[in-house]
C-alpha cells in the first residue's frame, strides 16, 4: 500500500496558522473496528451495522498495516451486482487508501481527502494501524481554527437589526 507521508515542515497559512501547524495526531480516532482482507463481507457489514460506522479499516493480518478501507457503499454495490455477501471476501470489494502518517497536518490530510473524494484515512506507523481521520473531523478541526483566528462573531448588518 503506497503510505504518503510529509517530511517538509507544515506550512503555515497567514490567515490559520493554528490549522497549519495541527497533526492527525490532534483529530485522530482509534479505529474501533477491523477486518481482515479474507473475512466475509457479510461478517464485515454486521460489524459495521452494530458499531454504528459507515466504514471500517480494513488491515493486513501480517504486517498490521491498513490495506484499504471497506464502506457501506461498498457493500452496497456489492449487493447491486448480484453478490452473496456470505460468498464475498473483504479484498473484493475493499478500496485501497493512502495511509497518512501522524506527522501530517490536517491541512494536508484536507488536501489528500478533497482531491480523492474520501471520507476516512488510516493513520498508519511502524506498528501498523494506530487510528482513523473522517472527513467531519478534519472539517470541525479546521473551521474551529478559523473562528478563533477571526475572533468574536461581528453582525453584519446591525442596523437592520429590530429594536
Amino acid at each position: 500500500m503506497k503510505q504518503i507521508t510529509t517530511k517538509a515542515p507544515a506550512q503555515k497559512s497567514p490567515l490559520h496558522p493554528r490549522a497549519a501547524a495541527a497533526t492527525v495526531t490532534d483529530i485522530m480516532r482509534p479505529a474501533l473496528i477491523t477486518a481482515g482482507q479474507y473475512d466475509h463481507v457479510a461478517a464485515a457489514a454486521y460489524l459495521m451495522k452494530h458499531a454504528g460506522t459507515t466504514a471500517h479499516m480494513v488491515v493486513d493480518a501480517q504486517t498490521g498495516q491498513p490495506a484499504g478501507i471497506i464502506t457501506q457503499a461498498d457493500i452496497a454495490r456489492a449487493i447491486a451486482n448480484g453478490k452473496d455477501l456470505n460468498d464475498v471476501r473483504v479484498h473484493a470489494v475493499t478500496i485501497t487508501r493512502p495511509a497518512v502518517t501522524t506527522t501530517t497536518s490536517i491541512r494536508d490530510a484536507a488536501a489528500i481527502m478533497t482531491a480523492r473524494h474520501l471520507r476516512h484515512l488510516p493513520v498508519a506507523g511502524a506498528v501498523g494501524l494506530l487510528g482513523v481521520i473522517d472527513i467531519t473531523d478534519v472539517c470541525r478541526a479546521l473551521s474551529t481554527t478559523v473562528k478563533a483566528d477571526q475572533g468574536p462573531a461581528v453582525d453584519p448588518a446591525p442596523a437592520a437589526r429590530p429594536r
